[in-house]
């Protein structure tokens, strides 16, 4: 949509002709470490073909980092004996993938030191785990954002929004940050990729209203087989697929299951309860319409709130804070 790619980079034609959004922009290392880019991919792309679940895992990672104090790499800093950092939260205790970042960051410290963020990395690592089936990138990054020395467990539960929201609190988490209605329905389909915990959905099976109900909006074969997993309210080591027999594969299929009423968290089934989301949800049916509106919602999401010029800092070990 023309209107979406206008928001996602209010395009300014600079001297030297590079697009921006806000501060960020195109080839921001271009001068200080020319080979960033190309080192955060290369090993991206060798940690993925040994770890297919790596891009699910680096997309939730950059979606928690930019709701929480924006894009700033906050959601990596590790917590002291003084601080409980975001990523101890309880929505970010199944994150992983950080060991993927400190590598990356290490290599690029070796290369160009103290240049290239580790809110860049998160970015530009996720765009390209997302990427590999597709052998080029699917969303641009424009870089530029700087590292920010706050992280606490404390914000986090009042900005990740909840698998157990309705529209309309989706709607105002997301409008908070500066996302549409579109940007949501969207990024919702992030789901096509990862696995869910069965505690996060298990109340649609077993105790939807409190009377020991099933939620009606699920469809009962889906249902059924769920409860073959999940076969307990209180079991929060047991994964399914969001997307059955796809959660590997980048695709325009969670649209698909949506529409069948098969769409794992109550989150997702919210999505069909109001009219324009409904009607976003039949457009995105094609991948090439889906991956076209994700590029474009990706930015987005990737310039909330970020740091730039002399705000934050570039941090030497994305685990920790710059002493």
């Amino acid at each position: 949509m023309k209107i979406a790619f206008v928001l996602a980079c209010v395009a300014v034609l600079t001297v030297a002709g590079v697009c921006q959004a806000g501060n960020l922009r195109k080839n921001f290392y271009r001068t200080s470490c020319p080979a960033a880019e190309r080192i955060v991919k290369n090993i991206t792309e060798t940690r993925v073909a040994s770890n297919p679940n790596l891009p699910a895992k680096l997309l939730r990672m950059h979606f928690h980092d930019c709701f929480v104090r924006g894009c700033d790499g906050s959601v990596l800093i590790n917590s002291t004996a003084n601080s409980t950092a975001e990523r101890d939260a309880i929505p970010n205790l199944s994150l992983t993938g950080f060991d993927v970042i400190d590598e990356i960051k290490t290599e690029l410290e070796n290369r160009c030191a103290g240049k290239v963020s580790c809110a860049d990395i998160l970015a530009l690592a996720t765009r390209d785990a997302v990427s590999v089936q597709f052998n080029k990138s699917i969303w641009e990054v424009l870089t530029g954002r700087r590292d920010g020395n706050v992280s606490l467990a404390s914000e986090v539960l009042a900005h990740i929004p909840s698998p157990f929201l309705n529209f309309s609190s989706l709607v105002q988490s997301f409008k908070s940050k500066g996302l549409t209605v579109h940007d949501l329905v969207v990024l919702s389909g992030a789901h096509t990729i990862g696995v869910g915990h069965c505690n996060l959905f298990s109340n649609r099976l077993y105790n939807f209203s409190g009377k020991g109900d099933q939620d009606p909006s699920l469809n009962s074969t889906y249902a059924a087989f769920l409860k073959t997993k999940c076969q307990s309210l209180s079991d929060r080591t047991t994964t399914v697929e969001m997307d059955p027999g796809s959660s590997q594969n980048f695709d325009a299929s969670y649209f698909v299951i949506l529409q069948q009423q098969k769409g794992l968290f109550q989150s997702d089934a919210a999505l069909l309860t109001d009219k324009k989301s409904k009607k976003i949800v039949g457009e995105l049916l094609e991948l090439t319409d889906f991956l076209k509106e994700f590029s474009q919602s990706m930015k987005r999401m990737g310039a909330i709130g970020v740091l730039t010029g002399n705000s934050g800092e570039i941090r030497k070990k994305c685990g920790v804070i710059n002493s």
